[in-house]
């Protein structure tokens, strides 16, 4: 069989992303053969022992799971919470892989959610070298002024980083507030809320409504499905390059 880098192989396992797996393969935590592992070695996946944490990783390359969720407010983009909050895993029922969400939404937040065991397709839709678009639907109130309007859309400072150029366009307004499109290309912790802020403007409801080319499509809130083989294709050819 042809040899693979090593970390390529976990990622394969299962384990977790091939970035995670550098940085354990650079701590000692890898044997191979029973030598301490190096980053970019190859392996013969069939014929190596490999060893992480004193556990034998057999060579499995399995058919990962992955699940797009409509994620309703109250929940936390996590698979476990010390203080006893609900997280999006509640919501799964029948699953026997051990999902992961990627990326996150805040407990107030709702819309799209993607969960997987791929490590490989995580550490792509998050690594910020990778721009696929993901789209917001943002209740805000009052009205959006032309000023309001290039804040938003300028390379604001958030938390000491200049972000983005984000995609604004004002959807709808009414007495209740103005429906906001907006689109990002990374996803620093709770942009658009502290986006808003520094506009001026009051979030009222935030939803994601779409990433990449993949949408909700009527998926009810708190509901989940398994990705398309087609879905699941676009999007490592979206992310495509390591």
């Amino acid at each position: 069989m042809e040899k693979i880098r090593l970390q390529k192989f976990m990622a394969d396992a299962g384990l977790m992303s091939r970035r995670a797996a550098e940085a354990e393969i650079e701590a000692g935590s890898v044997s191979v053969n029973g030598h301490v592992a190096f980053v970019g070695m190859k392996i013969d996946p069939r014929a190596d022992v490999v060893v992480y944490r004193g556990r034998r990783i057999n060579y499995e390359r399995r058919r990962h799971t992955y699940i797009m969720m409509n994620k309703p407010r109250g929940y936390l983009s996590s698979t476990s919470d010390d203080r006893g909050r609900k997280c999006v895993t509640d919501l799964l029922e029948g699953i026997d892989a051990r999902v992961y969400p990627v990326g996150r939404l805040d407990m107030i937040s709702e819309g799209m959610l993607l969960l997987t065991d791929d490590g490989e397709l995580k550490n792509r839709l998050t690594h910020p070298s990778h721009t696929i678009g993901k789209v917001y639907r943002v209740k805000v109130g009052g009205s959006v002024s032309d000023e309001q309007l290039d804040i938003l859309s300028s390379p604001l400072l958030i938390d000491g980083y200049k972000i983005k150029p984000v995609e604004v366009v004002i959807g709808s307004e009414d007495e209740s507030g103005t429906v906001l499109k907006m689109t990002l290309f990374e996803g620093r912790n709770r942009q658009i809320r502290k986006m808003c802020e520094q506009a001026g403007l009051e979030v009222k409801r935030l939803s994601r409504v779409s990433i990449g080319n993949l949408k909700l499509d009527g998926l009810p809130v708190g509901k989940w499905r398994y990705l398309e083989d087609s879905e699941v294709e676009y999007l490592y050819k979206a992310t495509k390059g390591d």
